[in-house]
């Protein structure tokens, strides 16, 4: 091979092979410190069209799984509600019965009819009460309520709705009106019996629509929490880096970067040897 001055091949060629060494050091470097296989769109293209896409569905079912969680605090409600017109169903019908024996007399059945009045009064106020925001819950004017627990726009697969039109309190709905419920007389008591039993059949029926929807979000809930899992797993198998594998390739890309330099210096005391023909 020739002798050149003005041209040095060999360090050029190490040159080259520094600044390669260099740029993948640098790129282990960002890996290492950022903890991310792809950092810039040149990383992997199709990965990180991939990966974009199941980090917006998992933000997206993030607020679905926090859209659940309100949904079910709201059947909360209704349900402390409905609980507490139960356990008024459920005095109303030890005061009827009482009222209904013979063992009490006009004045004992007064004051039953009393505590009777009032406790209506009471089961109409929790009724109108018992809301979540200005949304009434317990009085059929609620109308169905539609809460989107998925990350896209199908309302078989992504929204879940609760129908409140069946889930009715009201006095009127349980048949335990005043008018219903007269307590002053033995034949009142015993008819008052029979309505407060009808209206804890129906209180029964409307718990039962308030628990069937509590258990259908509690189940989307649970999914929706395996589905982030799922996904962002999928997500950091793409996007993520193996610190393990950067490392080995941090240490590599150090080693080439000294030996490049290294060899770099040589490529440029080579000329000099040009010195000893001219001598």
């Amino acid at each position: 091979m020739g002798l050149r001055i003005n041209t040095n091949i060999a360090a050029l060629n190490a040159h080259r092979q520094l600044a390669a060494s260099d740029a993948r050091l640098g790129q282990s470097i960002e890996r290492l410190s950022s903890g991310y296989r792809i950092n810039h769109a040149k990383d992997d293209v199709a990965g990180l069209g991939i990966a974009n896409a199941f980090r917006a569905e998992v933000r997206g079912l993030r607020m679905a799984q926090q859209n659940a969680s309100q949904a079910q605090s709201l059947l909360q409600v209704a349900e402390g509600g409905a609980g507490q017109i139960q356990g008024i169903l459920e005095r109303l019908m030890e005061l009827a019965t009482s009222a209904a024996s013979d063992n009490t007399d006009a004045g004992g059945r007064t004051s039953l009819d009393a505590e009777g009045e009032a406790l209506v009064d009471e089961l109409t106020r929790i009724v109108a009460d018992t809301k979540y925001g200005d949304t009434q819950l317990i009085n059929a004017t609620g109308g169905t309520l539609t809460f989107q627990i998925g990350s896209s726009n199908t309302a078989a697969q992504d929204q879940i709705a609760v129908d409140l039109t069946n889930v009715n309190f009201a006095a009127a709905k349980l048949n335990v009106e005043k008018t219903s419920v007269d307590l002053t007389t033995k034949t009142g008591a015993q008819q008052a019996i029979t309505n407060i039993e009808k209206g804890i059949s129906v209180a029964g029926t409307a718990m039962g629509h308030v628990g069937a929807a509590q258990s259908q979000l509690a189940f989307a809930a649970g999914n929706i929490a395996i589905s982030v899992e799922n996904l962002s797993a999928s997500e950091s198998t793409i996007r993520d880096a193996d610190m393990a594998f950067e490392m080995i390739e941090f240490t590599k890309n150090q080693i080439l970067l000294q030996a490049g330099t290294a060899m770099l210096a040589q490529a440029n005391m080579a000329p000099q040897v040009v010195l000893q023909l001219l001598g």
